[in-house]
Formats: structure tokens, sequence, C-alpha cells
């Protein structure tokens, strides 16, 4: 079982094994370019490296499940026979039955465990599980999302949907929660998130955060009509992962490991 870290977050390396995602898609496409980015992230300091084969940028359309196997299984059983803890992050149970088979510890699903067939995979397993906020699907959650109020519709689904998931067998203690930053959420509901992220921590959970390189840092440093580019969102992303971890986040996802390893560390030697 995967330890988090008593005094800091543990840090969570994005490994996206896909031609199209939003940041990095096409870079680490290919099994060697994949597991070398993953061994890299490792030495740079990722506690556990998160591995997706399937993007859910807004838009993206659904990829086949034989062809997500495809990507995904390979690179997890490689990393994984190296002792680096590996997740799987993906929808689809049948994917991530395969990635548990070949070593990973903890599945991912930025669906929330909707699934039935899901919850009965990681139960039978008795992996850790990181449930996720998403209003409605990838290629339609931002179109137009709306909310009463989006911290407490966010904390009240991740709440209904841990009680279902220890109801199907998963253990407490294998649970993880995400708010599901930039997931059918708009700028102003991203930061309300964040202000407000107490609300999180107050499930009793550990929380994961992903606000790596995201749309709405973009917007907040640019503007809604020409959003900072990807490629110089890094300043933003580390602002924002600094205020989770110093309000309690206790997992941070990350596309650059070495400059979140070092923010991470040096918060900690503050004991914040």
């Amino acid at each position: 079982m995967f330890n988090l870290p008593p005094s800091r977050p543990a840090l969570m390396g994005i490994l996206n094994v896909t031609p199209d995602s939003f940041s990095d898609g096409g870079q680490h496409f290919g099994h060697t370019d994949a597991v070398d980015w993953g061994l890299k992230m490792a030495d740079d300091g990722a506690d556990l490296i998160d591995v997706g084969g399937e993007s859910t940028r807004p838009g993206a359309e659904p990829v086949p499940v034989d062809e997500e196997i495809r990507r995904v299984v390979p690179v997890v059983s490689a990393l994984a026979k190296r002792g680096i803890a590996v997740s799987i992050d993906t929808m689809k149970p049948s994917v991530a039955s395969a990635a548990l088979s070949e070593g990973a510890f903890l599945v991912n699903d930025v669906s929330g465990l909707r699934s039935p067939q899901m919850m009965r995979v990681c139960a039978e397993a008795g992996c850790t599980v990181c449930i996720m906020h998403m209003l409605g699907e990838p290629r339609t959650m931002q179109a137009n999302p709306a909310y009463g109020d989006v911290v407490a519709e966010v904390a009240g689904y991740l709440r209904d949907q841990s009680a279902a998931a220890q109801s199907s067998g998963i253990a407490r203690e294998r649970i993880w929660l995400d708010p599901g930053f930039g997931f059918g959420k708009t700028v102003e509901h991203n930061l309300e998130l964040v202000r407000r992220f107490a609300d999180m921590t107050d499930l009793g959970y550990p929380i994961l955060v992903g606000v790596s390189r995201k749309t709405f840092l973009g917007k907040v440093l640019g503007s809604e009509a020409a959003p900072l580019p990807v490629e110089e969102r890094l300043a933003g992303t580390l602002a924002i992962q600094a205020a989770l971890q110093m309000k309690g986040a206790r997992i941070i996802r990350a596309h650059d490991v070495n400059e979140s390893r070092q923010v991470i560390d040096m918060l900690a030697a503050l004991g914040t």
C-alpha cells in the first residue's frame, strides 16, 4: 500500500500516453519515450506516476478500450517493475483492471466512480481510488457550467460518492478525493474552490489537486479571450499549488515535477 508522506504532500507526476492531451499530447506517446519520462519524473522527485491513455481535455473524444489498454498497460508494467508507484488515469473498468494486474496501486477516475462496474473492480482489487468531481463528461463539461454553490455541490458529490464506494467494499483508508479543477468549472468556480478549500479537507479524506497548466490559470494571467499560452503557465501553476498545499492538499498532480517538488519541499521546511 502506498503511504502518503507525513510532513508534505505527495507529488504525482503526469504521464499522458496520448497524441492529443491539452498540454503535452504526443510528447510521450511512444512506449520508450513514455517509460523514460516516467523514470525522469521519479528521479526529479515524483512520489508516484499517473499514467493515462485518453485525453480528458474539453471536447475530447473517447478512445476505444483496446487502444487505451495498448497505450497504457505496457508503460504501467515497465514502471511498476522498476519499483515506481503507479496510478492509472482512466474511466474504463476494463482498463483499470488490466493496469491493476500489471502493478498499478491506484485508480484515478475523473468520472468519480460513476460506474458500478468500476466500483466492483476497485473493491475486488483492494486498490486505492481517487474520486474526482466532473460536471458532465469531457466533450461537454465546459459548455456553460452552472452551479448554485460550486463548493457545496462539489463537496456534496464527493461525500456521496465516497460513501457509495465504501458501501461497495472499498476501504475508507483507500479513498482519495479530487474537486476536479477545470472539469466543468468557470474561472470563478475554480477560484472559489481554492478560496474555500477547507470545505474539501473537512470531508476527512486526503485531497488530490490538479491545477497544472489549466486553462483557468491562462485566463486569469491573460484574458478570457486570449489566455496565456500553456507553456507560460508555470508560475501561475506553482502559485495555486502552493496555496493549496498551505490549505491542506495531500497530493499534488503536476506536469513540472522538478519545480513543483522544490516548492513542496520549501513550504514543508517552513512547516506549512
